[in-house]
Protein backbone atom coordinates (compact mmCIF):
# COMPACT_ATOMS: atom_id res chain seq x y z
CA UNK A 1 0.00 0.00 0.00
CA UNK A 2 1.10 3.65 -0.56
CA UNK A 3 1.91 6.04 2.45
CA UNK A 4 -1.13 8.02 2.25
CA UNK A 5 -4.93 6.94 1.92
CA UNK A 6 -6.57 9.47 0.10
CA UNK A 7 -8.58 8.10 -2.65
CA UNK A 8 -10.67 4.73 -3.42
CA UNK A 9 -8.22 5.39 -6.65
CA UNK A 10 -4.96 4.85 -4.55
CA UNK A 11 -5.98 1.48 -3.93
CA UNK A 12 -5.68 -1.07 -6.91
CA UNK A 13 -7.48 -4.79 -6.87
CA UNK A 14 -4.56 -6.23 -4.85
CA UNK A 15 -4.50 -3.15 -2.15
CA UNK A 16 -7.81 -3.51 -1.76
CA UNK A 17 -8.20 -7.42 -1.10
CA UNK A 18 -5.38 -6.99 1.39
CA UNK A 19 -7.18 -4.61 3.69
CA UNK A 20 -10.24 -6.66 3.59
CA UNK A 21 -8.11 -9.79 3.93
CA UNK A 22 -6.85 -8.27 6.87
CA UNK A 23 -10.20 -6.96 8.34
CA UNK A 24 -11.40 -10.26 8.33
CA UNK A 25 -8.18 -11.67 10.52
CA UNK A 26 -8.79 -8.86 12.27
CA UNK A 27 -12.89 -8.92 13.29
CA UNK A 28 -12.13 -12.19 15.07
CA UNK A 29 -10.82 -9.72 17.58
CA UNK A 30 -14.44 -9.19 18.44
CA UNK A 31 -15.00 -12.58 20.25
CA UNK A 32 -12.36 -12.73 22.44
CA UNK A 33 -12.08 -11.66 25.81
CA UNK A 34 -9.04 -8.46 25.31
CA UNK A 35 -9.87 -6.99 22.12
CA UNK A 36 -6.33 -5.24 21.60
CA UNK A 37 -3.33 -6.31 20.22
CA UNK A 38 0.23 -4.77 20.73
CA UNK A 39 0.98 -3.73 16.99
CA UNK A 40 0.90 -0.28 16.76
CA UNK A 41 2.04 0.20 20.40
CA UNK A 42 3.93 3.40 21.26
CA UNK A 43 2.39 5.17 17.47
CA UNK A 44 0.36 8.10 17.95
CA UNK A 45 -2.49 8.20 15.26
CA UNK A 46 -4.65 11.84 15.45
CA UNK A 47 -7.93 12.28 14.76
CA UNK A 48 -8.36 15.99 13.06
CA UNK A 49 -12.34 16.58 12.21
CA UNK A 50 -13.27 19.65 11.00
CA UNK A 51 -17.05 18.65 10.32
CA UNK A 52 -18.98 16.97 13.17
CA UNK A 53 -18.93 13.42 13.04
CA UNK A 54 -20.07 10.33 15.41
CA UNK A 55 -19.94 7.19 13.31
CA UNK A 56 -16.53 7.39 11.70
CA UNK A 57 -14.66 9.38 14.19
CA UNK A 58 -15.69 6.95 16.91
CA UNK A 59 -14.77 3.62 14.50
CA UNK A 60 -11.18 5.49 13.79
CA UNK A 61 -10.60 6.30 17.53
CA UNK A 62 -11.67 2.65 18.79
CA UNK A 63 -10.02 0.94 15.50
CA UNK A 64 -6.28 2.60 17.00
CA UNK A 65 -6.72 1.59 20.58
CA UNK A 66 -7.52 -1.81 19.71
CA UNK A 67 -4.16 -1.67 18.48
CA UNK A 68 -3.01 -0.24 21.40
CA UNK A 69 -1.64 3.03 19.40
CA UNK A 70 -2.11 6.60 21.86
CA UNK A 71 -5.32 8.73 19.88
CA UNK A 72 -5.56 12.28 20.03
CA UNK A 73 -9.63 13.65 19.19
CA UNK A 74 -8.85 16.84 17.75
CA UNK A 75 -12.02 18.78 16.73
CA UNK A 76 -11.79 22.08 14.92
CA UNK A 77 -13.83 23.51 17.70
CA UNK A 78 -12.38 24.63 21.11
CA UNK A 79 -8.58 24.70 19.06
CA UNK A 80 -7.02 27.13 17.85
CA UNK A 81 -8.47 26.89 14.29
CA UNK A 82 -11.82 28.62 15.20
CA UNK A 83 -8.83 31.35 15.91
CA UNK A 84 -8.43 31.59 12.26
CA UNK A 85 -5.20 28.74 12.65
CA UNK A 86 -4.96 27.60 8.77
CA UNK A 87 -4.86 23.84 8.13
CA UNK A 88 -1.21 24.15 7.45
CA UNK A 89 -0.16 25.77 10.92
CA UNK A 90 -2.36 22.63 12.44
CA UNK A 91 -0.44 20.36 10.44
CA UNK A 92 2.81 21.59 11.04
CA UNK A 93 1.68 21.68 15.00
CA UNK A 94 0.64 17.93 13.85
CA UNK A 95 3.98 17.44 13.07
CA UNK A 96 5.94 19.05 15.98
CA UNK A 97 4.10 16.60 18.41
CA UNK A 98 5.50 13.43 16.04
CA UNK A 99 1.81 12.03 14.63
CA UNK A 100 2.62 9.13 13.03
CA UNK A 101 -1.20 9.02 11.34
CA UNK A 102 -3.43 11.91 11.15
CA UNK A 103 -7.18 10.70 10.21
CA UNK A 104 -8.64 14.28 8.96
CA UNK A 105 -12.22 14.82 8.15
CA UNK A 106 -12.52 18.18 6.64
CA UNK A 107 -15.38 20.27 4.56
CA UNK A 108 -13.02 21.22 1.20
CA UNK A 109 -12.62 19.21 -1.16
CA UNK A 110 -8.68 18.13 -1.23
CA UNK A 111 -7.84 19.07 2.29
CA UNK A 112 -6.17 15.68 3.09
CA UNK A 113 -4.16 15.80 -0.41
CA UNK A 114 -2.56 19.59 0.75
CA UNK A 115 -2.11 18.11 4.21
CA UNK A 116 -0.19 14.71 2.79
CA UNK A 117 2.44 17.56 1.73
CA UNK A 118 2.61 18.92 4.88
CA UNK A 119 3.82 16.05 6.89
CA UNK A 120 5.91 12.98 7.34
CA UNK A 121 2.95 10.71 8.72
CA UNK A 122 0.23 9.15 7.07
CA UNK A 123 -2.66 10.41 6.17
CA UNK A 124 -6.12 8.80 6.26
CA UNK A 125 -9.19 11.09 4.14
CA UNK A 126 -11.73 10.07 6.76
CA UNK A 127 -14.04 12.26 4.36
CA UNK A 128 -13.16 15.80 2.74
CA UNK A 129 -15.96 18.13 1.08
CA UNK A 130 -18.09 16.01 -1.74
CA UNK A 131 -15.45 14.57 -2.85
CA UNK A 132 -14.29 11.41 -1.55
CA UNK A 133 -14.29 8.77 1.42
CA UNK A 134 -12.60 5.59 1.04
CA UNK A 135 -12.37 4.06 4.22
CA UNK A 136 -16.36 4.16 4.00
CA UNK A 137 -16.30 2.19 0.67
CA UNK A 138 -13.68 -0.41 2.39
CA UNK A 139 -15.95 -1.37 4.73
CA UNK A 140 -19.23 -1.43 2.54
CA UNK A 141 -17.62 -3.70 0.32
CA UNK A 142 -16.06 -6.04 3.47
CA UNK A 143 -19.84 -6.06 4.35
CA UNK A 144 -20.98 -7.16 0.87
CA UNK A 145 -18.38 -9.90 0.79
CA UNK A 146 -19.62 -11.06 4.31
CA UNK A 147 -22.98 -11.23 3.72
CA UNK A 148 -22.92 -12.50 0.10
CA UNK A 149 -19.93 -14.08 -0.54
CA UNK A 150 -17.60 -12.03 -3.03
CA UNK A 151 -17.66 -8.46 -4.69
CA UNK A 152 -16.80 -9.39 -7.74
CA UNK A 153 -19.76 -9.64 -10.27
CA UNK A 154 -22.21 -7.91 -8.07
CA UNK A 155 -24.52 -5.67 -9.68
CA UNK A 156 -24.89 -2.77 -6.92
CA UNK A 157 -27.09 -0.09 -7.17
CA UNK A 158 -26.30 3.39 -5.18
CA UNK A 159 -29.36 5.44 -5.14
CA UNK A 160 -29.93 9.42 -4.18
CA UNK A 161 -28.72 12.66 -3.54
CA UNK A 162 -25.19 11.28 -5.52
CA UNK A 163 -23.97 14.91 -5.96
CA UNK A 164 -23.25 15.79 -2.34
CA UNK A 165 -22.57 12.01 -1.42
CA UNK A 166 -18.43 11.32 -0.85
CA UNK A 167 -19.50 7.79 -0.15
CA UNK A 168 -21.07 7.24 -3.74
CA UNK A 169 -17.74 8.71 -5.47
CA UNK A 170 -15.29 6.08 -3.50
CA UNK A 171 -17.66 3.35 -3.96
CA UNK A 172 -17.96 3.89 -7.79
CA UNK A 173 -14.27 3.27 -7.63
CA UNK A 174 -13.54 1.12 -5.53
CA UNK A 175 -16.26 -1.17 -6.38
CA UNK A 176 -15.10 -0.90 -10.55
CA UNK A 177 -11.78 -1.97 -8.97
CA UNK A 178 -12.78 -5.42 -7.16
CA UNK A 179 -15.07 -6.62 -10.36
CA UNK A 180 -18.73 -5.49 -9.52
CA UNK A 181 -21.44 -3.43 -12.01
CA UNK A 182 -22.71 0.03 -10.57
CA UNK A 183 -25.49 1.68 -11.49
CA UNK A 184 -26.33 5.04 -9.91
CA UNK A 185 -30.28 6.22 -9.25
CA UNK A 186 -31.00 9.55 -9.00
CA UNK A 187 -33.14 12.60 -10.21
CA UNK A 188 -30.42 14.23 -12.89
CA UNK A 189 -30.29 17.64 -10.71
CA UNK A 190 -28.60 15.34 -7.56
CA UNK A 191 -26.07 14.13 -10.27
CA UNK A 192 -22.90 15.58 -10.98
CA UNK A 193 -21.25 17.18 -13.67
CA UNK A 194 -19.33 14.52 -15.52
CA UNK A 195 -20.73 11.82 -14.43
CA UNK A 196 -20.72 9.92 -17.63
CA UNK A 197 -17.01 9.41 -17.47
CA UNK A 198 -17.31 7.83 -13.80
CA UNK A 199 -16.97 3.15 -14.55
CA UNK A 200 -20.55 2.66 -13.55
CA UNK A 201 -23.79 2.94 -15.02
CA UNK A 202 -27.06 5.70 -14.43
CA UNK A 203 -30.50 5.57 -14.53
CA UNK A 204 -33.59 7.69 -13.61
CA UNK A 205 -35.77 4.95 -12.81
CA UNK A 206 -35.04 3.47 -9.67
CA UNK A 207 -38.10 0.99 -10.25
CA UNK A 208 -36.59 -0.62 -13.38
CA UNK A 209 -32.80 -1.35 -11.43
CA UNK A 210 -33.98 -2.62 -8.04
CA UNK A 211 -35.41 -6.04 -9.33
CA UNK A 212 -31.88 -6.28 -11.06
CA UNK A 213 -30.00 -5.31 -7.99
CA UNK A 214 -27.67 -7.69 -5.16
CA UNK A 215 -27.13 -4.65 -2.65
CA UNK A 216 -29.01 -1.69 -3.09
CA UNK A 217 -27.37 1.36 -1.10
CA UNK A 218 -29.39 4.34 -0.02
CA UNK A 219 -27.90 7.78 0.24
CA UNK A 220 -28.74 10.45 2.51
CA UNK A 221 -30.61 13.54 0.97
CA UNK A 222 -27.87 15.65 2.00
CA UNK A 223 -30.35 19.23 2.74
CA UNK A 224 -27.31 21.13 4.86
CA UNK A 225 -25.28 21.28 1.45
CA UNK A 226 -28.10 21.86 -0.61
CA UNK A 227 -28.63 26.00 -1.35
CA UNK A 228 -31.53 25.47 -4.52
CA UNK A 229 -34.58 23.49 -5.43
CA UNK A 230 -33.03 20.17 -6.38
CA UNK A 231 -36.50 18.34 -6.10
CA UNK A 232 -40.18 19.73 -5.45
CA UNK A 233 -40.89 18.14 -2.57
CA UNK A 234 -39.83 15.64 0.42
CA UNK A 235 -43.09 13.46 -0.48
CA UNK A 236 -42.14 13.36 -4.38
CA UNK A 237 -38.42 12.34 -3.87
CA UNK A 238 -39.80 9.91 -1.62
CA UNK A 239 -42.28 8.00 -4.46
CA UNK A 240 -39.68 8.50 -6.89
CA UNK A 241 -36.65 7.44 -5.21
CA UNK A 242 -36.91 6.44 -1.49
CA UNK A 243 -36.82 2.53 -0.87
CA UNK A 244 -39.93 1.14 0.72
CA UNK A 245 -41.49 -2.18 1.64
CA UNK A 246 -43.02 -2.27 -1.86
CA UNK A 247 -39.85 -1.71 -3.68
CA UNK A 248 -37.86 -3.96 -1.26
CA UNK A 249 -40.06 -6.86 -1.94
CA UNK A 250 -39.24 -6.49 -5.38
CA UNK A 251 -35.59 -7.45 -4.70
CA UNK A 252 -34.18 -11.02 -5.43
CA UNK A 253 -34.33 -13.31 -2.93
CA UNK A 254 -30.64 -12.78 -1.37
CA UNK A 255 -30.15 -8.70 -1.86
CA UNK A 256 -29.06 -6.70 0.53
CA UNK A 257 -29.89 -3.04 1.65
CA UNK A 258 -27.34 -0.56 2.81
CA UNK A 259 -26.78 2.74 4.32
CA UNK A 260 -23.80 4.66 5.32
CA UNK A 261 -25.82 6.93 7.58
CA UNK A 262 -27.03 9.21 9.26
CA UNK A 263 -30.72 7.91 7.61
CA UNK A 264 -33.64 9.86 7.04
CA UNK A 265 -36.11 7.59 7.67
CA UNK A 266 -39.48 8.39 5.57
CA UNK A 267 -37.05 9.93 2.97
CA UNK A 268 -34.80 7.76 1.08
CA UNK A 269 -35.33 4.79 3.29
CA UNK A 270 -38.93 3.28 4.97
CA UNK A 271 -38.05 2.40 9.35
CA UNK A 272 -39.29 -1.00 8.12
CA UNK A 273 -36.51 -1.61 5.33
CA UNK A 274 -33.55 -0.08 7.18
CA UNK A 275 -35.19 -2.83 10.34
CA UNK A 276 -35.29 -5.47 8.30
CA UNK A 277 -33.30 -8.94 7.77
CA UNK A 278 -31.92 -7.35 4.24
CA UNK A 279 -30.66 -4.45 5.54
CA UNK A 280 -26.55 -4.57 6.37
CA UNK A 281 -26.55 -0.49 8.40
CA UNK A 282 -25.76 -1.82 11.87
CA UNK A 283 -23.16 -4.40 10.62
CA UNK A 284 -21.58 -1.62 8.53
CA UNK A 285 -21.15 0.27 11.68
CA UNK A 286 -19.12 -2.79 13.15
CA UNK A 287 -17.44 -3.70 10.41
CA UNK A 288 -16.15 -0.16 10.23
CA UNK A 289 -13.96 -0.85 13.18
CA UNK A 290 -12.61 -4.10 11.59
CA UNK A 291 -12.01 -2.25 8.43
CA UNK A 292 -10.42 0.89 9.65
CA UNK A 293 -7.60 -1.33 11.83
CA UNK A 294 -6.71 -2.92 8.79
CA UNK A 295 -5.65 0.55 7.33
CA UNK A 296 -4.15 1.90 9.85
CA UNK A 297 -1.88 -1.77 10.52
CA UNK A 298 -1.35 -1.93 6.97
CA UNK A 299 -0.46 2.02 6.60
CA UNK A 300 1.74 2.00 9.39
CA UNK A 301 4.34 -0.54 8.43
CA UNK A 302 2.07 -3.81 9.59
CA UNK A 303 2.09 -7.03 7.05
CA UNK A 304 -0.75 -9.47 6.60
CA UNK A 305 1.54 -12.58 7.45
CA UNK A 306 1.75 -10.68 11.15
CA UNK A 307 -1.94 -9.45 10.69
CA UNK A 308 -2.82 -13.18 10.80
CA UNK A 309 -0.33 -14.59 13.66
CA UNK A 310 -1.83 -11.68 15.68
CA UNK A 311 -5.60 -12.10 15.59
CA UNK A 312 -5.10 -15.91 15.78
Amino acid sequence: MNRHLLSAADLNRDDALLVLDTAEELARLADRPIKKLPTLRGRTVVNLFFEDSTRTRTSFELAAKRLSADVINFSAKGSSVSKGESLKDTALTLEAMGADAVVVRHSASGAPHRLAHWIRGSVVNAGDGTHEHPTQALLDAFTMRQRLGRVEGLHVTIVGDVLHSRVARSNVLLLHTLGAEVTLVAPPTLLPVGVDAWPCDVSFDLDAVVPKSDVVMMLRVQRERMHGGFFPTTREYSRRYGLDARRMATLPDDAIVMHPGPMNRGVEIAAEVADSVRSTIVEQVANGVSVRMAVLYLLLGGGMAEAVESAA
